[in-house]
């Protein structure tokens, strides 16, 4: 089976419970839709927790959020082909894997793309304080382009699209912070994500990083919620 959840910021409390409960297996796949939380400190603690994840019988399969470190920045990481795509991961951790923005992965015959990042609101607190904010958190140019060939090799026809945020047209605006700017936030992956939408032929699109649960048509924002993927 493959399942889907939205972040889970270091707390896998609902993951070991979900495995538990269906008697998961290795074979058995978990997405998690960003912010998994497990390349934020790139010390000892990281190392910790993927120690414990690395005992789970599940395999997970992370898309980038904005409270993480890229993977292709971490030197412990490395590619593989998996399911149609590549995939970056640690060879003492295998059963951790975190999606490549633009890659196509197949599940049982129905296509999946990751496209992962998105803009930290609490990006000048994180500075402030001196917590860990990351650079790379948004898709570049180059990422951008590397998801755009991809879509255009496979006709821009997928059944399944996996993203941290989501397109603008979509987001959870009730949801939103009372006390946020909101013109000073940066939407511009947003906006990127709704020229995709425009574009793509899909089933559904799935993502997370509005801690929220709201599904409505053709999207489903994910947060404590643990779906099959499809479903």
């Amino acid at each position: 089976m493959v399942y889907i959840t939205g972040d889970t910021h270091r707390d896998f409390a609902r993951v070991e419970e979900f495995c538990e409960e269906y008697g998961t297996t290795e074979d058995d796949i978990l997405i998690i839709l960003g912010d998994v939380g497990i390349n934020y400190y790139l010390d000892d603690r990281d190392d910790e927790i993927k120690e414990e994840l690395s005992q789970l019988p599940i395999t997970l399969l992370c898309i980038h959020g904005n409270h993480e470190e890229r993977p292709e920045f971490i030197d412990s990481y490395t590619e593989k082909m998996w399911r149609g795509g590549l995939v970056f991961f640690e060879e003492d951790y295998p059963n951790i894997l975190f999606a490549k923005d633009g890659e196509i992965y197949d599940f049982d015959g129905r296509k999946a793309i990751a496209i992962g990042g998105a803009y930290s609101i609490d990006k000048y607190y994180r500075l402030y304080f001196r917590l860990a904010w990351f650079e790379s958190e948004q898709p570049d140019k180059y990422t951008k382009k590397y998801v755009e060939n991809k879509l255009e090799a496979v006709g821009w026809k997928v059944d399944y699209a996996l993203s941290h945020t989501g397109p603008l047209k979509y987001l959870p605006y009730e949801k939103f912070l009372p006390d946020m700017d909101q013109s000073q936030v940066d939407k511009s992956t947003e906006e990127w994500l709704d020229y995709i939408e425009d574009n793509l032929n899909y089933e559904t699109w799935y993502f997370g990083h509005y801690h929220c649960n709201i599904f409505s048509g053709k999207t489903m924002i994910l947060y404590e919620e643990i779906v099959a993927l499809g479903e």
